[in-house]
């Protein structure tokens, strides 16, 4: 290594980022860094004197130099390093005396650490100019809040520096911490242990000045009666501020939270055909690759105004076992003779259909429907008035279609898509596990005797 180049590192202590350069008159001037590595030879002067070793340290943040910083040099013995000279720096960030000086300067590996000896302001850089390569690596940057002057590792280290003898004093010094804080952490951790060097909230354990019950209570009580914050405010004679606040800590900053949801109710009938859900989804019809796989842009293929495709679906309760078909239009005719295959396609897999729930479009409450399910001897069921979950299921199985299949890959036409459908029913009721069937397929759920067909 050439007795001028400069070399550098990352120093982090206490907050403080720096750099460590080899400095001699000349070598303040060089401007390509080589890698780190092991002095060979030492330094020798440019202006007549005895190789020595000095320190500079500058605050390129402010573009000041770095004054109260302390620099402790240790030099590589054996398998561990051996502390040499510790030296503060002055106001002109330079140190009042070399760190090493001619017969002191040995060839070797020297490892410096810049300590700042006063409180530093956040995000605050330092440059220490130092003539000795540190380790070959650097050691990890640690991301912590911006404003944080101690982590739960660092005070584990105030802990056990006191328990190695340090005063206080010296340990808020090295730190940058002010003694107070030393304080606190050691009498924490005499208490509580390792668990009292974690972050606590902040929240104050005394609010002399927040509302009492009463107040509150008032409060609580206008906003069930559906008031809004603004005039609970007026006839609470209270801010508008303080009213959020307390609705907010009640859980009633919302006037749905006055309501709550109904309670989910999950039903399954306990044998196949007791129910069949029937429901029909519209899909816009394609002659191309839309925007939905290639995004909105000015060549892409437009597929408005070419009409529909109807998706109706068909799901027994208890197996979910699925039957599909992809139909011109949702009325009444469509409706009808949709049932009927239905119907048949549960009769092959020897499950007889006992009722029927649609929701209440004209095609299901039609009289060609209501005929079709007298002929069947049905009962028909119908869906409260906007109320989807009613027919959970056949919801639930029209978004899983839509998912696996209908939007699972680009199609060149409407009819490539529905020959795709095929194979995909086939597989949800044969081969895909289904999470409320414990993980089985629909198939499963039917007894030997029933399952004298396969087709989907």
């Amino acid at each position: 290594m050439d007795e001028h180049s400069v070399t550098r590192r990352t120093i982090v202590r206490a907050g403080i980022i720096g750099g460590a350069v080899a400095v001699s008159p000349f070598a303040l001037a060089q401007t390509s860094p080589p890698q780190p590595g092991a002095l060979a030879t030492a330094p020798s002067s440019q202006s007549g004197l005895s190789p020595r070793l000095t320190m500079h340290a500058i605050d390129t943040f402010h573009g000041t130099p770095g004054a109260g910083m302390r620099c402790d040099l240790s030099m590589h013995d054996g398998d561990k390093y051996r502390a040499i000279k510790s030296i503060v720096t002055a106001e002109s960030g330079r140190t009042a005396e070399p760190l090493l000086v001619d017969d002191a300067l040995k060839t070797g590996r020297y490892e410096l650490a810049v300590v700042a000896m006063e409180v530093v302001r956040p995000r605050l850089g330092r440059e220490a100019v130092v003539a000795r390569p540190a380790t070959p690596f650097p050691e990890p940057r640690m991301d912590a809040h911006q404003n944080a002057r101690t982590t739960p590792h660092s005070r584990m280290l105030i802990v056990e520096r006191l328990q190695d003898g340090w005063t206080v004093g010296a340990v808020a010094q090295a730190m940058g911490i002010d003694p107070k804080t030393v304080r606190k952490w050691r009498d924490r951790f005499a208490a509580e242990g390792a668990a009292g060097l974690q972050d606590r909230s902040s929240r104050p354990h005394c609010s002399p000045t927040r509302l009492g019950e009463e107040a509150e209570a008032e409060i609580e009580h206008l906003r069930r009666e559906r008031l809004s914050g603004p005039s609970i405010a007026r006839q609470a004679r209270r801010p508008v501020s303080t009213v959020g606040a307390v609705l907010r800590r009640l859980g009633l900053g919302r006037l749905e939270a006055l309501d709550p949801k109904p309670p989910v109710i999950r039903y399954e009938r306990e044998r196949p055909g007791e129910l069949v859900h029937i429901d029909t989804k519209k899909l816009g019809r394609i002659n191309g690759v839309g925007h939905r796989i290639t995004g909105r842009h000015s060549r892409m293929v437009k597929n408005r105004g070419i009409g529909w495709d109807h998706l109706h679906v068909a799901i027994d309760d208890a197996s979910r076992l699925a039957y599909t078909e992809i139909l011109p239009d949702d009325r009444k005719g469509s409706a009808t003779g949709f049932l009927t295959r239905a119907l048949a396609f549960f009769g092959r897999h020897g499950i007889g259909v006992e009722r029927v729930m649609t929701d209440n479009g004209s095609a299901y409450r039609s009289r060609a429907f209501a005929a079709a399910i007298r002929s069947a001897g049905l009962r028909h069921i119908r869906t409260r008035p906007y109320t989807p979950r009613t027919n959970g299921k056949a919801e639930r199985f029209i978004q899983s279609s839509l998912r696996e299949w209908a939007y699972a890959k680009p199609f060149a036409n409407s009819a490539e898509r529905s020959q795709a459908m095929l194979p995909w029913i086939g597989a949800y009721n044969h081969s895909r596990p289904h999470s409320a069937l414990g993980g089985q397929s629909p198939i499963t759920r039917l007894t030997k005797d029933n399952l004298l067909g396969s087709d989907s």
